[in-house]
């Protein structure tokens, strides 16, 4: 019976009046997806083409923007087809890998960030030691235990919840996010650890070295000279702003997560979106527009475009 149950279909209850503007929400959603698809790689293939932006910043750059590719593709496609369908419903079985892959990227992009983050305090703060510490290995080692760790550790939690009897067939989401856990019929307080342990571990962590490392950042470039200020403030700055709005943005995840279903639907709805639509749309517009390096080429290659 359980077998059963857990190979059943649920209910996505989060959209709100969807067959009255499922075309106002199609287009609209849509469009975002074409612009992040767009914006994202348009930056990735400056960075592989350029080769005076094969630098270990620049890489970390793209792997991260793609990560936010990922990211959307886990959600959108799906959230497309809900608007054009009847009935918008998912099978457990996906519902729990569309949770598993959501929050492994999203762990991921903490795990990005860490890695940005330390290949900024060596290029400022040890900086005859940058060719030595930061060489393809160390570079392949950061991007191969940023995807990895999350998805091990989001993983347990998926497999858990996949052996756990459901009771709960209506989901009050349009996205399998944490409130997945209000189907199950028992949650166990292990698993609550369980969680606890991810957060601290691919979110966490990752941020209170963050922000130690740019304070650090900061300290030694006010001691410093005018140039090595500039290139702190150039470099650091887009990274900091993600940074913040991606932190604040999970905060909103774990709020919505724990708000009771009489929740304004719409209001619910709109925050969710927040999370998926803000990084991967504006992550390139900021690293564009505040990278030097990648905003010369951008311009390079739009004024190539137009005189052809």
């Amino acid at each position: 019976m359980e077998l059963a149950l857990n190979v059943s279909y649920v209910t996505l209850d989060g959209f709100f009046q969807v067959n009255k503007y499922r075309y106002l929400y199609f287009m609209i959603m849509f469009t975002v997806y074409i612009l992040i698809l767009c914006c994202n790689f348009t930056i990735v293939f400056l960075i592989v083409v350029e080769k005076s932006l094969h630098e270990p910043m620049y890489i970390f750059i793209a792997a991260l923007l793609l990560n936010s590719v990922m990211l959307s593709t886990v959600i959108y496609p799906k959230l497309l087809i809900d608007f054009l369908s009847k009935r918008q419903i998912i099978f457990y079985s996906v519902c729990l890998f569309q949770f598993f892959m959501f929050y492994s990227l999203g762990g991921s992009e903490f795990l990005l960030l860490f890695a940005m983050a330390y290949d900024r305090y060596v290029s400022i703060c040890k900086p005859l030691q940058y060719p030595i510490i930061m060489t393809k290995n160390t570079i392949s080692i950061f991007l191969t235990l940023a995807w990895i760790v999350p998805s091990s550790q989001v993983a347990v939690a998926a497999v858990l919840m996949a052996n756990k009897k459901i009771c709960n067939f209506t989901f009050p989401g349009i996205f399998c996010n944490n409130t997945i856990y209000k189907l199950l019929c028992v949650h166990l307080k292990a698993q609550t650890v369980h969680n606890m342990v991810v957060l601290f571990n691919v979110a966490i962590l990752p941020a209170v070295f963050i922000f130690f490392t740019y304070t650090k950042i900061l300290v030694i470039s006010y001691q410093s000279c005018k140039e090595v200020r500039r290139k702190a403030a150039q470099t650091c700055l887009p990274h900091l702003i993600v940074l913040i709005s991606y932190l604040c943005l999970c905060a909103f995840d774990i709020i919505i997560s724990g708000l009771e279903s009489n929740f304004p639907k719409i209001v619910h709805s709109i925050l969710t979106l927040q999370i998926v639509m803000y990084p991967p749309l504006f992550n390139p517009i900021i690293y564009g527009l505040k990278m030097k390096e990648i905003s010369k080429h951008l311009k390079r290659l739009f004024c190539a475009v137009k005189i052809n």
